[in-house]
């Protein structure tokens, strides 16, 4: 009687997520033109003081997304139609939501170091950041997860996604950030 509530429910966070996400994704494809023009000026003072900023933006976005989820989830639900559903289907919404968005500061860092890395001219780096995050853990654990923790492995996917892909994550902005001061001003 209940079995399509999972994949109603997935389908709204997931809506959710991408609005961050794309907020995330346009502070960072905005700074693609300030990246290269001051690389390409030699000022990798700059660039560093970019990767600075952005970095703590895109944590803010992150916190306030995290905010907005955690605490005013049933009004988030419901602006996707899901105000009249069962309660089932509420708990279930509010409880996946709250748990699917809660490391949103790690995914939108995630997804500008993907997007700095390209526009620092280095495509390997930012390819398999991102094939780490997107596929070895965006596809692998939401098959693996679920195998020891039933429908709960589903929901904890995205957040042991961000956690995993943290360290990487970190080491590319610190090699980014030894890399600009390597270089002469």
């Amino acid at each position: 009687e209940y079995a399509q509530i999972p994949a109603a429910v997935i389908g709204i966070v997931m809506k959710v997520f991408q609005i961050v996400v794309s907020i995330s994704i346009g502070m960072a494809a905005g700074c693609i033109p300030l990246i290269g023009y001051n690389m390409g000026a030699g000022k990798p003072e700059r660039v560093h003081e970019l990767l600075v900023r952005l970095t703590v933006a895109e944590l803010i976005v992150g916190i306030i997304a995290t905010l907005i989820c955690e605490l005013f989830p049933y009004p988030l639900i419901a602006i996707f139609g899901a105000a009249n559903e069962s309660v089932h289907y509420t708990n279930f919404a509010v409880r996946c939501i709250r748990l699917f968005m809660l490391l949103t500061p790690l995914a939108c860092i995630n997804k500008s170091t993907f997007i700095f890395l390209q526009a620092m001219g280095k495509p390997v780096q930012s390819t398999l950041l991102s094939m780490l995050r997107e596929v070895a853990f965006g596809v692998g654990l939401p098959l693996l997860l679920p195998l020891f923790w039933g429908l709960d492995g589903l929901i904890w996917f995205m957040t042991a996604a961000d956690i995993l892909t943290l360290p990487v994550t970190i080491a590319a902005i610190l090699s980014i950030r030894r890399q600009l001061k390597a270089l002469p001003a």
